[in-house]
């Protein structure tokens, strides 16, 4: 054989060994594209202005456009929406809203047509005060005594007066507590009044809960996103009752949540224990019907080490990708430093103790990056999310650079989060094709016959296109290289601007730069190789194919992304 022939046939067989050992080491949900999908706003099929799951089928092809491995969905649950479907009145059936259970089969079988995933949003801490479960407990029918967290409460030494448990206060604010006038007793609620809080201390709770599983696994789905974990367990004293929390500080008002210093109502070790049980679930479910594995996303605002729990404790594991939302406390005025501290918080704990990494951009509850970093940061963070090893998690329309909507509020059914709730923006078309009625159930954005899907596919550098382009990265030798030593990198390489390598430590790596600052950056002797240009944002003054000696400098404009390669 020549030896030209030979070199050639070596660097090949390198190369597709490093690509297949990089993806045996790699389960589906490590490195996953994932994408939310807030059903009421992401396509309306019926015409009365709200989205539903007909509509989320017609458009699971454009997720796999452009790269989503897998997408989970917010409550789509039987609900009165006293808390827009995280009030759940019949955990085994979709509201009306959205549709059927027929529909969701559909859902489901055009997924697996497409190759995508779908993941539920699993709502275990409360359920709706209109569920049948509450009122079998109310009326105390047999087993369902305690299927919620009840109390007599406490009699007030000078007043006579019965009181509340303890002083514990709601996420919503007020007391966690309210008096029930049929039962004669208080009920735990760490939420909305409506929506009183399951008791897992209960062996038949568990046991219902695990059904529900079952249930949405039976008919097809990829995993669950649990909401709300810290709150599943509270702390009890031996005998029964209820300890106060401390003041902890951070508010001057005793009725506001951040009143108190959250020690027995939040990230209990019951709650870790109970991932772990849910986590053996899935994996017994999974060795009984085959397939991919099942995953559990955990959304949990704890510190890093709570969440490490809940991943593991080095014998039993729990949630696969226990979320991880450090980069959406960045602000317009973060720089690369910044960055860095906010990944080293995740990775000196999370990838140290457990090879893991997720990184989350946005969701239904925080506004969106073009608001909170400004809309000449979107590309910045979705290149730093989809760059970094692990799983990236996107919100629906922050591919595209949707921002909040500014909505008067207008009684009680108005919420300060419908702002980043607003209907996706397809074309600029009438109400940006998102729906055929004369309303929508929020108005759509006034920008969106600039910023939509059909406009934003037509334009070279347009926030979807560095989008899509991010994704394809992530199939490659690279970076499925990230769990092997050396495989990737990060570091400020000064105050504004992020480098992120990626390589399989053969014959490919890739350098992303990231330019945090309103300046001009100039950069010397960042490595002795000549890479090409891949992917530029609209703020570079370079093109794909260009090629860099980086062995000499090279000059970042303000708020330029670049995605280099060298290839051997």
């Amino acid at each position: 054989m020549p030896k030209r022939k030979l070199v050639g046939l070596i660097w090949l067989t390198c190369l597709v060994v490093a690509t297949l050992g990089a993806q045996s080491d790699v389960d589906w949900w490590e490195n996953a594209a994932l994408y939310q999908i807030y059903p009421r706003s992401f396509q309306d099929s019926d015409g009365d202005g709200i989205g539903d799951l007909k509509g989320i089928t017609t458009r699971l092809t454009y997720l796999k456009e452009i790269g989503i491995t897998a997408t989970w969905l917010s409550p789509i649950f039987t609900s009165p929406m006293s808390d827009f479907g995280y009030d759940i009145s019949n955990f085994y059936d979709i509201d009306p809203i959205f549709g059927t259970l027929a529909d969701f089969d559909e859902l489901i079988a055009k997924a697996k047509e497409l190759k995508l995933k779908i993941i539920l949003d699993f709502v275990p801490n409360h359920s709706s005060d209109e569920n049948e479960w509450f009122d079998k407990s109310v009326n105390r029918l047999d087993g369902y005594d305690d299927f919620y967290v009840w109390d007599d409460g406490k009699v007030n030494a000078e007043t006579g007066e019965r009181e509340p448990p303890s002083n514990w206060i709601s996420v919503f604010g007020g007391p966690q507590w309210t008096w029930h006038e049929t039962r004669q007793q208080y009920f735990l609620h760490q939420f909305q009044v409506k929506q009183p809080d399951l008791n897992f201390s209960s062996p038949m709770v568990k046991e219902h809960m695990l059904d529900v599983l079952k249930f949405w696994l039976d008919r097809g789905v990829d995993g669950f996103r649990i909401d709300a974990v810290p709150h599943i367990y509270e702390y009890r004293y031996a005998n029964g009752s209820y300890p106060d929390e401390p003041v902890s500080g951070w508010s001057s008002d005793p009725t506001a949540y951040e009143y108190h210093d959250h020690i027995y109502t939040k990230d209990q070790p019951a709650t870790v224990e109970l991932m772990y049980e849910w986590r053996e679930f899935l994996e017994q479910y999974q060795a009984e019907n085959g397939g991919d594995t099942r995953v559990l996303l955990a959304e949990a605002y704890s510190s890093v080490e709570t969440l490490s729990a809940y991943f593991g404790n080095g014998t039993r594991f729990g949630t696969q990708l226990p979320m991880n939302f450090q980069l959406m406390y960045l602000s317009g005025y973060s720089t690369a430093k910044d960055v860095v501290g906010s990944i080293d918080y995740w990775m000196d704990t999370m990838w140290s103790n457990h090879q893991t990494a997720n990184w989350v951009v946005g969701n239904h509850d925080t506004q969106r990056v073009a608001d909170r970093m400004g809309a000449h940061k979107v590309d910045l963070l979705n290149v730093i999310v989809s760059a970094l090893p692990g799983a990236s998690v996107t919100y629906y329309g922050e591919e595209i650079g949707m921002s909040n909507v500014d909505i008067e509020c207008t009684g009680d059914s108005c919420e300060d989060r419908d702002g980043e709730r607003t209907p996706m923006q397809w074309t600029p078309g009438v109400n940006a094709e998102f729906s055929t009625g004369e309303s929508t159930w929020l108005p759509v954005n006034p920008d969106y016959e600039r910023i939509n899907v059909q406009t934003e596919r037509g334009v070279a550098r347009s926030s979807l296109q560095i989008f899509k382009g991010l994704q394809k990265l992530k199939s490659s030798s690279a970076f499925l290289s990230f769990k092997k030593e050396g495989g990737f990198s990060y570091e400020a390489v000064n105050e504004q601007v992020l480098q992120i390598i990626r390589t399989n430590k053969i014959n490919e790596e890739y350098r992303i730069l990231i330019n945090m600052g309103n300046n001009m950056e100039k950069l010397e002797g960042l490595s002795d190789k000549t890479y090409e240009y891949i992917l530029t944002t609209a703020y570079s003054t370079h093109y794909p194919g260009q090629t860099v000696d980086l062995g000499l400098c090279i000059v970042l404009m303000p708020y330029e992304a670049i995605v280099l390669r060298w290839l051997a």
